[in-house]
């Protein structure tokens, strides 16, 4: 669990530098919530405080949730989304190792359906930003809501590329007129793709420490680039790229960080490509048809409740018996 929160260092620091200080706010507002209220529930239960909390596995829900929703969003937001992660998706199933769900996807699914506008609503990066806030300013904005004078919130909080894409796409614009925008960069959001690229190198150093295997995060990418090189392929005007979509949104937090779940996630080698291939097309359809920009959360839950039956089917052979 150190090791994971480890390999996420480097994409909280491009984070930092790309978007401001933000996020270490959020991410001290998640953590505390996530100790605090996986201690109330361990009272509650009458189990060990101490054993449980030093596990890290509350710290990695409450980062990865963290890190999923907008820096700015307000104190309450991740507060809420955080103590729910850790009451209704695990401590309320057994806690660690009995929760079937992904305990930071709940969260974000919750937070995504009833607040919609606050978690679509991303800041543009530093260097695109006309008056970057500093972290005080931010500061002030999370806790109070409140903008220094004459910074008005269009300039602070703006859609997410993903959703500027497919907002675009139904007014009929082409993709290549799309893409022209400041918001764009070489491979996803202007931003957002160097936070991706991190995540990527962090990914690398938990396989490179035999922390996760190979099959989830290859499957999931590579069936993603896939599914997207067929549509983009028969349709480059209306479809992006498999490289938008392998950089943009979720895509590398998921592959390396969330699907990689060892409780939550198949346990035999097949089911696990299975496993993230699903993933994968699910996350693809519903940010090209879907009425959500990207679809991460909603397909690891979905093919979270697929789990007991893709691991029935796909029980490697015992030997010396028949198949």
């Amino acid at each position: 669990m150190g090791k994971v929160l480890l390999a996420l260092v480097p994409a909280i620091a491009v984070y930092v530098w790309m978007y401001g200080g933000g996020i270490l706010i959020t991410l001290t507002l998640a953590t505390l919530t996530a100790l605090l209220t996986e201690a109330l529930m361990l009272q509650l239960r009458d189990r060990p405080v101490k054993p449980f909390l030093s596990d890290y596995s509350a710290v990695i829900t409450a980062w990865l949730l963290a890190l999923a929703i907008p820096p700015l969003t307000p104190w309450w937001l991740i507060v809420l989304g955080t103590a729910f992660a850790i009451i209704f998706a695990k401590q309320l199933y057994g806690g660690l190792g009995y929760n079937p769900f992904n305990p930071a996807m709940v969260g974000y699914a919750v937070l995504l359906i009833s607040f919609p506008v606050l978690m679509t609503k991303w800041p543009a990066a530093l260097q695109l930003a006309q008056t970057p806030l500093s972290f005080s300013e931010q500061w002030q904005f999370i806790f109070s809501g409140q903008l220094p004078q004459g910074v008005l919130i269009d300039a602070v909080t703006s859609a997410t590329p993903l959703d500027y894409l497919k907002t675009q796409l139904k007014l009929q614009q082409d993709i290549s007129v799309i893409q022209s925008a400041p918001l764009f960069g070489t491979l996803g959001g202007k931003g957002s793709e160097y936070v991706a690229v991190a995540y990527l190198l962090g990914g690398l150093y938990l396989w490179q420490q035999k922390i996760i295997s190979w099959h989830l995060p290859t499957a999931f990418l590579g069936v993603l680039a896939l599914f997207s090189a067929a549509f983009w392929l028969a349709d480059a005007a209306h479809y992006a790229s498999p490289v938008f979509h392998l950089f943009s949104g979720a895509s590398m937090l998921c592959a390396f960080f969330i699907i990689t779940d060892p409780v939550s996630g198949p346990t035999t080698p097949r089911g696990k490509l299975y496993f993230a291939g699903g993933v994968a097309i699910i996350t693809y359809l519903i940010r090209v048809y879907g009425g959500y920009p990207d679809g991460v959360a909603f397909a690891v839950i979905f093919m979270n409740i697929c789990v007991p039956l893709i691991d029935i089917y796909t029980q490697p052979r015992v030997f010396g018996h028949e198949k």
